[in-house]
């Protein structure tokens, strides 16, 4: 297999290949009682997958933080979130799942010498590696070339970012028309067509196949227990 035939693939983590429950959410209400001094009465929406800053952001405004206090506080809770996740590590092994066929998915593009696997997420990095290690999901992606939220806040702009990465690691220019981004939500449909990524949709989230359908993704399945499906998908959108 040659360079030029190598396909990148950006795995979604949440929702996509695990859930965490409301771990997550209880990790923004630390965090925010421990910068702002006060509990949090509203949280961000689930299963939405935009970035973390940005879910921080709306955090803050929607807790009656001034705007004008949230370029101080925002980075303060950036960093406290990954903190706040890694005590519960344990937690996320206890209470957090995997999604349907995600493993055998995973290993099954991992298996692929053609395929270069990572991840695109709204996670912070150290966020995204946490999850992972709580399900030994990490050895079935290379982690240091993917795109997290701690490079970008604007969550399309990860692909670039996880090209150039893949580009500088393996030798092959990606593009369009050898990336794919796997996701279940509106906002990795909208990754995938702004950031320069053809889009394989999972209908395992908050988000029914007709929508990722309307939305723009090119291929969407319900699952990932089909293997030859999501192999299919991928093919269909790298010839």
């Amino acid at each position: 297999m040659t360079q030029a035939e190598q396909v990148l693939i950006l795995w979604d983590i949440d929702r996509t290949l695990l859930y965490v429950g409301d771990i997550d959410r209880q990790v923004y209400r630390e965090a925010f009682a421990e910068v702002v001094g006060r509990p949090a009465e509203h949280l961000p929406a689930r299963g939405t997958g935009v970035t973390m800053p940005l879910a921080i952001r709306v955090l803050l405004l929607d807790n009656g933080v001034p705007e004008d206090d949230v370029p101080e506080l925002l980075p303060r809770m950036v960093d406290l979130v990954p903190q706040r996740l890694a005590a519960h590590t344990d937690d996320l092994r206890e209470h957090g799942v995997l999604m349907p066929g995600a493993i055998e998915a995973l290993r099954s593009v991992h298996e692929r010498p053609e395929y270069v696997p990572t991840v695109v997420t709204g996670n912070l990095k150290p966020n995204a590696l946490l999850k992972l290690a709580a399900f030994d999901l990490g050895g079935y992606v290379e982690t240091e070339i993917g795109g997290f939220a701690s490079d970008d806040q604007h969550r399309p702009a990860l692909v670039g970012i996880a090209q150039k990465r893949a580009q500088a690691k393996h030798g092959t220019i990606f593009t369009r028309s050898n990336t794919v981004i796997i996701g279940d939500s509106l906002e990795d449909v909208r990754t995938g067509l702004e950031g320069g990524a053809a889009v394989v949709a999972v209908a395992s989230g908050k988000t029914a196949a007709p929508a990722l359908r309307d939305a723009g993704a090119d291929v969407v399945l319900e699952t990932l227990e089909d293997v030859q499906e999501l192999h299919d998908a991928i093919a269909s959108r790298c010839r």
